[in-house]
């Protein structure tokens, strides 16, 4: 069919005899709505799997602990007893409301022994080591959330290292039992009691619990004569304190030189802590009579040392703390609130939060752009992630005791060394913890919580965020001091 241009209508077809019309059928519009994309799941962070883990691991042990047969008299404890006992095993903190030699029976005891251990090793790393030896082969999340709780970044090896870790864990604590064995029979007057006694004590101190089976909320304070006890459990909570990857790099290298960076600021740390502390509480208590002052020369360097010891969050004490001075209340305050190493059974800040702070001013006062120790530069973001840490738990310390300290008739440095007690996973209290309020005692089940997970979670979610700065702004003088 040919085109024909006419004058008033241009580009119009004409029609010539002949031509046919075909007729082409359209289809008509249809509007398809299709299904949005559903966007890629994001897997839970780390940090939170391991606060739920605890959450749920503390919830079952109170559920064990709230069962009639786990009372020694038979009858059900209260709630928030159980909760609080369960929250202070899991978080290995010490701090109880009800005298666990007396108040529990063997089952109630064995739950918390139980709860102490797991909550030792950490709830990803029973779970994950838990899978490994039924054959399960973990998974890539599980490998860094137990490598990070265990001080290693990488996920490679971490399956071999928890087996490694268990069989050291097991290792210690039974070679602590049978140190103390010959001291736990004569005690308790037969065998099995007396292994059950050693037992006990020796996985409560080395994972930092500060648990006793003593009587009497005394705590060791029947042995402040017995070195054959005091040294043995003081050695226990210092390893536990370290940190499984300090003890291995010890072992492995064996020589100053060869040594982490790590390792050599855990080990410088607490080595100045246990002396410093040592001494402070020899001059405060060399003369008070009701701690130091009665005492032999030997038992007063024993029990001094211990207690520089036990405040690397392990609740233990040999002296009545209640009579204690207030220096001595002090610097046991500030002990508990720095904790052990990163990576161990202990609490607090970290030693090594505290030593690069500690670092941090003095580059500061030296003139110094960069932070070193060891010949080594620490990179800036981890004194950053120190200066998060440390603050927030100032800030958590001042909180929770102004809210206690609202509800308590106690002076406030009483009660603000039990809310560090708490923070820190320690356990050592000045006598006041069975007297509290429950809503007391739920704070410091908080604290407890948050003192035992906070700075792992924070480290960890600090460390899943970083990334590279895409932008930086102009450098501006900012008027301090």
């Amino acid at each position: 069919m040919e085109r024909l241009r006419h004058p008033s209508r241009p580009q119009q077809q004409v029609r010539r005899p002949g031509d046919r019309i075909v007729r082409r059928a359209v289809a008509p519009r249809e509007a398809v709505r299709l299904p949005r994309p559903r966007a890629p799941r994001r897997p839970r962070p780390i940090a939170v799997r391991l606060a739920v883990g605890f959450a749920l691991l503390i919830l079952a042990g109170t559920a064990l602990l709230s069962l009639p047969f786990a009372s020694a008299d038979g009858q059900r404890v209260p709630l928030v007893d159980a909760l609080f006992t369960a929250t202070s095993a899991v978080c290995v903190t010490g701090l109880v409301v009800r005298d666990t030699a007396t108040s529990w029976s063997g089952f109630g005891q064995a739950v918390i022994l139980l709860l102490i251990q797991l909550g030792g090793f950490g709830f990803a790393t029973s779970a994950t080591l838990l899978l490994a030896l039924l054959g399960i082969r973990p998974t890539l999340r599980d490998r860094l959330a137990c490598g990070m709780s265990l001080g290693e970044p990488g996920p490679g090896g971490v399956v071999r290292l928890l087996r490694r870790l268990a069989v050291l864990t097991l290792a210690i604590e039974l070679a602590g039992a049978l140190v103390l064995l010959p001291t736990s029979i004569a005690v308790t007057g037969s065998v099995g009691h007396g292994l059950w006694w050693a037992l006990f004590h020796s996985v409560s101190a080395f994972n930092n619990a500060g648990f006793d089976i003593v009587g009497g909320f005394r705590s060791l304070v029947p042995y402040q004569h017995a070195p054959q006890v005091l040294l043995p459990i003081a050695a226990l909570v210092i390893a536990g304190g370290l940190s499984f990857a300090v003890l291995s790099d010890v072992a492995r290298e064996r020589r100053w030189g060869r040594l982490t960076l790590d390792s050599k600021i855990v080990l410088a740390t607490t080595g100045l802590l246990l002396v410093v502390g040592t001494l402070l509480l020899l001059v405060f208590e060399w003369n008070n009579p009701y701690t130091l002052g009665r005492l032999g020369l030997r038992d007063r360097l024993v029990n001094a040392f211990f207690h520089a010891v036990v405040p690397r969050t392990a609740g233990f004490n040999s002296l009545d703390v209640a009579h204690l001075r207030d220096e001595s209340l002090f610097t046991t305050i500030g002990l508990m609130f720095i904790g052990g190493a990163s990576g161990s059974f202990a609490g607090g800040i970290k030693v090594q939060s505290f030593a690069v702070l500690v670092l941090a001013v003095w580059t500061v006062l030296r003139g110094r752009p960069h932070v070193a120790a060891f010949g080594r530069e620490i990179p800036a973001e981890f004194v950053y992630r120190a200066m998060a840490i440390a603050l927030l738990a100032v800030a958590l310390v001042f909180a929770s005791s102004f809210v206690v300290s609202l509800v308590e008739p106690f002076g406030l440095l009483a009660l603000w060394f039990e809310v560090t007690s708490a923070f820190g996973t320690v356990g050592l209290s000045t006598g006041i913890t069975p007297e509290l309020h429950s809503v007391s005692k739920l704070v410091l089940v908080a604290t407890m919580f948050v003192g035992r997970l906070g700075p792992l979670t924070l480290a960890l979610a600090l460390a899943e965020r970083a990334r590279p700065e895409p932008v930086r702004y102009a450098r501006t003088a900012v008027a301090l001091g």
